[in-house]
């Protein structure tokens, strides 16, 4: 039977996040169901290339998936699309992939983005995509300060408890702060992640930002690996799955 990659962009507001869960409206489910009809009406299994949490959105998650009807891309791209309205939830693009190819396993690189409001007034047009905070940032702190976290190394400050990795050992290819005008937008790129390390880097690096920490706390953390000591766990929505990268790219249409 032919298996299809998806791209997904998706406004991760009132589901409980990609998995499913026992109570609660998945991003998973909403796949799922859309993609039955085109697997002779039985349950199909999506899985992902990340696992988002609840609130956190995506402009470009990548799931696979397997059907027992022989379809052209474009055509289960556009249906499945058609299937998940009313919800916030859209396949970009989709195409076939060998019977042996993964989403999570052949991805060879995430990358996530992170926006912070940073203003006295509330989020009004936005709400509900980014994390406001009042107290001025200085960006460039925070950017000196997550230089120092680049490379390979062991996470465990940075983990969350409930993390079901093997090894807190990860490589962070990237991850710059920057300011645009009332914004601050953290980019973080590797290979994989930790489950929350994006949220709990940006929690950390906000308290270097906001002047109660200094440049070089964060890189401390990292080396004593003692979660406890950290900064807060970022609010989910401010978070975004950009990319998923693979090599070769699937033929996306």
């Amino acid at each position: 039977m032919p298996r299809y990659a998806l791209k997904l962009e998706f406004d991760g507001s009132g589901f409980v996040g990609w998995q499913r869960q026992p109570d609660g409206l998945s991003i998973q489910q909403v796949i799922e169901e859309a993609a039955a009809p085109l697997n002779r009406g039985e349950q199909v299994l999506a899985t992902t290339a990340g696992r988002t949490d609840a609130g956190v959105h995506a402009e470009g998650l990548v799931v696979d998936l397997v059907l027992a009807n022989d379809l052209p891309p474009e055509r289960v791209r556009e249906a499945i699309s058609a299937r998940t309205v009313p919800h916030r939830v859209v396949a970009l693009a989709a195409a076939r992939v060998p019977d042996e190819w993964s989403a999570r396993f052949d991805c060879i690189g995430r990358g996530y983005r992170y926006r912070i409001l940073n203003r006295a007034a509330r989020p009004a047009l936005e709400a509900g995509r980014l994390w406001h905070v009042k107290r001025r940032l200085d960006a460039a702190a925070m950017h000196e300060a997550a230089q120092a976290l680049l490379g390979r190394h062991d996470f465990s400050a940075f983990r969350a408890a409930a993390c079901q990795a093997k090894s807190p050992l990860r490589t962070l290819d990237r991850l710059e702060v920057m300011r645009v005008s009332d914004e601050i937008v953290v980019v973080a790129e590797a290979r994989s992640f930790l489950h929350h390390q994006v949220r709990n880097l940006v929690g950390t690096l906000v308290e270097v930002g906001a002047g109660r920490r200094g440049v070089a706390w964060p890189r401390q953390l990292l080396d004593g690996r003692d979660r406890t000591k950290a900064g807060m766990t970022a609010p989910p929505e401010g978070l975004v799955f950009r990319f998923a990268r693979y090599d070769p790219e699937p033929d996306w249409v």
